[in-house]
């Protein structure tokens, strides 16, 4: 009798853990991005080795994806039945289309999920719509679906779900460019986008550090072309044959993602011209690029052989992406060797062109014909609009939102790429989770008719400091996990902590695919003010779920890290280093950020020129809140003026004994920052009537390449204060010498200091 309880007992744990109950009870705090309409019923429904998925003859791709995808954490592989043949009308999985929902969402990507304990449902306006389902039903599997470790049968929840896409174009860029990307790397990128409803993979391939595409009429594109020698000798580099960008290409119109290819021109040609140096306005010979930046030498516009290239570079191109769009650049192309080649000036002249602007113009828009000829449609950076606008031309902004506008108020399409938000090279200081997911692709600016041509927008990973795929991984997530968002649901009324929430639970998913995902928030911010002699520092947490700890980094400062209070005390210069925790993990790496202790902290600031959006450090008191910037122009601390001079006030708010007037700059010219060549500091009482404190000269050499910050100031005799004028003069172009020469130059602050 013993025996046979044990008997029982033994075979009620195998089948309880066989049939093990487990799936998620509450949907809405999981799915990314969010759907525009869900119910949830109790209950669930149970997928085993039984289960069937049904459907019809134009659904075979979606349901062997499916059924795929089951089996990749199943110990079965669901049979797939024609809807015609099948007999079975309980426990199936039901592909279908209905052309209805797309009049009704008017979107071809919709689609509904009607699940009840007998069956699923997944109806898709159109095959694509079905797909964008199936993404939404892997969020509905709990974590370990995308684990190793195979189960006998899975639960779903009951749910209804009827949902559709705001934006039709929602796009990552991936650079492979600056850096070369295995084609196992652009796979799982490619997987990852359709899981979170992206459905545009812009594919970077040439660039002045590199060709990444082989081109049969032009093999020297890839044997010199696609390697550089870098600066300790080593040789870099690679490119896709045809053979492997087919592979790419079907693995993405599997999964509904539309491949465009990027092949840059005028400019970020250097590669190509190291190669074919006969394509140059100088016919040197050059090596491919193996620093970052922009370069002098381009296409030559008055060469007819530049053209005769370019269209056979891009039939063979047109030959491997399907995709009605291409992308040809356009950016960034300096305009120094077209003025004074006699090819290009010829070109002008015999073209009646006013100047190289609309040199530029005629060569966008030659390139453009040739396009259309072969029924595609050209894509270009927003520097397109230069020279006046190619009639069909799409607009992709990135210098801000201006070149989207205007193509919107012309009645074009536009893709809103800003760096202010759509940056991901830039790291969190510059655009962290909460900026990207409060994005908004359409401008404030347009009028409500205009909004039709805003086609989507993109997130742009330029690669120049991404060397592995663990950068990759870091700089692409969680940040994506908003732009999806922004871009499928378009939330009206943005609720940052309850995204936040949701997003939690992405982190299982990223975890089974080994993604070596990146923080979400710098995780604290600092608001400073001056106190009885004495700087007070807040210290406040991003998110209620970081804790942090803190110390002072000097001479004489104690080294023990201590619970952070509300207001944290300094009476002298030092570092201050946060410690955070999330969920009692450690956050990230040390925040280490630099104070200065000074009179002038917190005090009124007036600017005649207004800082750059994207570097604007903590904004109208950025020059004054003690904050000291680092030799990384994106973290946080420098106010940035393109192409102006520095000009402000500072309002002490009372006369005071001052003995010494300072400001720091930065000079790093590879990224087009120069220090001022002076700076001229004057003092006043009253606000009206100045007097020159000092003026004094840079010691820096313009030329170096080198990250330097200078440190500009004057110690005098005491003398009574109210009032402080900073004025530093802008180059506004870059000099003949400069790689980017006529380009405008920046001017980096971090802080003006009194004391």
């Amino acid at each position: 009798m013993v025996k046979n309880i044990w008997i029982v007992l033994f075979v009620t744990l195998i089948v309880s853990c066989t049939h093990k109950t487990e799936f998620r009870e509450n949907v809405t705090d999981f799915l990314v991005p969010k759907p525009i309409a869900l119910t949830q019923q109790k209950g669930y429904f149970n997928i085993d080795k039984n289960t069937k998925i049904v459907t019809s003859e134009n659904l075979v791709n979606e349901a062997s994806y499916l059924q795929n995808l089951l089996g990749e954490s199943s110990n079965f592989k669901l049979v797939i039945v024609n809807k015609k043949e099948a007999s079975q009308q309980k426990n199936v999985i039901l592909l279908k289309e209905n052309p209805e929902l797309i009049k009704e969402f008017n979107s071809k990507e919709s689609y509904t999920i009607i699940s009840s304990k007998f069956k699923i449902e997944i109806v898709g306006g159109s095959s694509e719509g079905v797909m964008r389902g199936i993404q939404t039903l892997r969020q509905l599997f709990i974590d370990d679906f995308h684990k190793k470790d195979k189960r006998n049968a899975w639960q779903l929840p009951l749910v209804t779900i009827k949902d559709a896409p705001k934006f039709e174009h929602r796009g990552l860029l991936f650079d492979s460019g600056r850096h070369f990307f295995e084609v196992s790397t652009i796979k799982k990128y490619i997987d990852l986008l359709a899981l979170y409803k992206m459905n545009v993979f812009h594919w970077h391939l040439t660039e002045d550090q590199g060709w990444r595409i082989a081109i049969d009429k032009y093999p020297k594109l890839t044997e010199i072309g696609a390697y550089r020698i870098q600066k300790d000798g080593s040789i870099y580099g690679g490119f896709y044959s045809k053979k492997q960008i087919k592979e790419v290409v079907k693995y993405a119109s599997e999964r509904y993602i539309t491949v465009i290819p990027e092949i840059e021109l005028p400019g970020h040609s250097q590669a190509a011209l190291a190669a074919y140096p006969e394509l140059s306005c100088t016919g040197n010979s050059i090596n491919v690029a193996n620093e970052w930046g922009v370069f002098k030498d381009i296409y030559c516009a008055g060469n007819e052989q530049t053209f005769t290239f370019l269209e056979d570079v891009l039939t063979e191109v047109m030959e491997l992406f399907p995709s009605k769009y291409i992308h040809i650049g356009g950016d960034e192309a300096p305009k120094l060797r077209w003025e004074s080649c006699e090819k290009c000036q010829q070109r002008i002249k015999d073209e009646h062109l006013a100047d190289e602007h609309e040199l530029q113009s005629y060569f966008i828009q030659r390139i453009e014909k040739f396009l259309h000829k072969n029924n595609r449609l050209l894509i270009g950076w927003d520097e397109i609009l230069e020279g006046g606008l190619s009639p069909t031309a799409i607009v992709q902004s990135w210098r801000g939102e201006k070149g989207g506008i205007i193509a919107a108020n012309n009645n074009q399409f536009a893709i809103m790429s800003p760096t202010s938000h759509c940056y991901f090279d830039y790291g969190i200081e510059t655009t962290d989770l909460e900026k990207v997911y409060n994005f908004d692709p359409i401008p404030k600016d347009l009028p409500k008719d205009k909004y039709q041509y805003i086609k989507g927008s993109e997130c742009n990973l330029w690669s120049e400091h991404i060397p592995t795929e663990a950068n990759l991984d870091s700089k692409v997530f969680p940040r994506i996990f908003a732009m999806s968002e922004v871009l499928w649901t378009y939330p009206k009324e943005r609720n940052f902590n309850e995204f936040y929430e949701r997003i939690q639970h992405q982190y299982g998913i990223l975890d089974a695919k080994n993604i070596a995902y990146g923080l979400e928030l710098i995780p604290v911010e600092f608001k400073s003010e001056l106190n009885n002699d004495k700087v007070e520092i807040q210290v406040i947490p991003k998110n209620h779920n970081f804790k942090t700890k803190y110390r002072w980094n000097c001479a004489d400062c104690d080294t023990v890290f201590k619970e952070t209070p509300v207001i944290i005390s300094l009476d002298k210069t030092a570092i201050l280093e946060i410690e955070t925790y999330k969920n009692n993990k450690k956050y990230g790496a040390n925040l280490l950020q630099e104070f200065k202790f000074h009179k002038a902290i917190n005090s009124s600031v007036k600017q005649a020129n207004s800082y750059n959006s994207v570097y604007q450090a903590s904004g109208e008191k950025g020059l004054v809140d003690g904050k000291i910037g680092s030799k990384r122009i994106r973290d946080g601390n420098w106010q940035g003026f393109l192409g102006v001079d520095i000009d402000c006030v500072i309002d002490l708010g009372k006369e005071i004994e001052v003995t010494e007037i300072g400001a720091n700059f930065l000079h790093k010219q590879l990224s087009w920052i120069l220090t001022p060549k002076e700076v001229v500091f004057q003092t006043s009482i009253d606000g009206e009537n100045w007097k020159n404190w000092d003026t004094i000269q840079s010691e820096v050499d313009p030329k170096s390449e080198e990250t330097i910050l200078e440190t500009f100031s004057k110690i005098k005799a005491s003398q009574k204060v109210r009032f402080v004028k900073l004025y530093a003069k802008n180059l506004d172009e870059l000099p003949e010498w400069h790689k980017f020469y006529k380009g405008k130059a920046w001017l980096f602050i971090d802080e003006i200091f009194v004391k």
